[in-house]
């Protein structure tokens, strides 16, 4: 199930009001309107803009929307429901055969065990179902991967083309030498680019790529736990084992909640039943 993550936006939000508050906080609300330059604004975006048009081609650039709504997004599935999901399955292989499992099929959401679960009622030798789910894996590295170089070329783009204005900016600025009292005003002007593609890299692009590629990483290590799950249950490994193989997944923080969990719900059912 998938949730809006608010720490993305609440981060942008933050750096930017940081930002603002250091800049009013020393040059107060007159001195703040001296750092928003539409020319500047213009040339960063138009110029980011203009080389992802350059670098990717039209499919590619429609993936950015999609991309970018991923970066606020999470996945709420729990490793250890995930864990119990296949132990059920076991248990119910063991019982009633693999051709049961079918009508444990209509419970699942996630695509992948679906999948996994066919390919072990069809009766594949496990070696081929690790090796068709290893590859449906590649390949959703490789679509994220695309997806998410979008955002880190803006990341480089972003300072480079603040860098541009401002040297377009120090080139205005010394055509008028000849009037000193523009030199300063001038030069705070062509500095504000750099300032805009710095902000925007370090402050936006830069780590939404890096949140997308720990997402990714995140989702593939839940997936190689899905084809482990799947593989001991189409070869018929005990629950009990296969709990304890799936178990290693598991973080020590994940595993000391659950043991408190299951002591919580324990002291809960002997109160009921004293």
């Amino acid at each position: 199930m998938r949730k809006r993550d608010i720490l993305t936006p609440i981060g942008i939000t933050i750096g930017f009001i940081m930002i603002m508050a250091a800049i009013l906080a020393n040059a107060g609300a007159e001195g703040f309107v001296s750092f928003l330059d539409i020319s500047s604004i213009l040339i960063v975006i138009g110029g980011v803009i203009g080389s992802l048009l350059i670098n990717f081609n039209l499919d590619q650039i429609k993936l950015t929307g999609k991309v970018i709504k991923g970066s606020f997004n999470k996945d709420e599935r729990k490793l250890p429901e995930l864990i119990n999901l296949f132990i059920r399955l076991s248990e119910r292989a063991r019982r009633e055969g693999i051709l049961a499992l079918e009508n444990e099929l209509d419970d699942v959401e996630d695509p992948f065990i679906k999948k996994g679960i066919l390919l072990a009622v069809d009766g594949i030798e496990p070696e081929v179902i690790h090796d068709i789910m290893s590859a449906e894996i590649t390949a959703m590295e490789e679509r994220h991967y695309r997806g998410r170089m979008i955002i880190e070329k803006c990341g480089e783009y972003a300072p480079a083309w603040g860098m541009i204005g401002t040297l377009i900016g120090l080139v205005l600025m010394l055509n008028n030498l000849t009037d000193p009292a523009t030199l300063g005003p001038s030069m705070a002007v062509a500095l504000l680019t750099t300032l805009y593609g710095t902000v925007l890299a370090n402050l936006v692009f830069i780590p939404m790529a890096s949140k997308l590629e720990n997402k990714t990483e995140e989702e593939v290590f839940i997936k190689q736990i899905i084809i482990e799950g799947v593989i001991g249950v189409q070869s018929g490994q005990n629950p009990r084992i296969l709990e304890e193989k799936l178990g290693a997944f598991l973080s020590d923080d994940i595993k000391a909640n659950e043991e408190v969990e299951s002591s919580s719900t324990f002291v809960g059912e002997g109160v009921n039943e004293a």
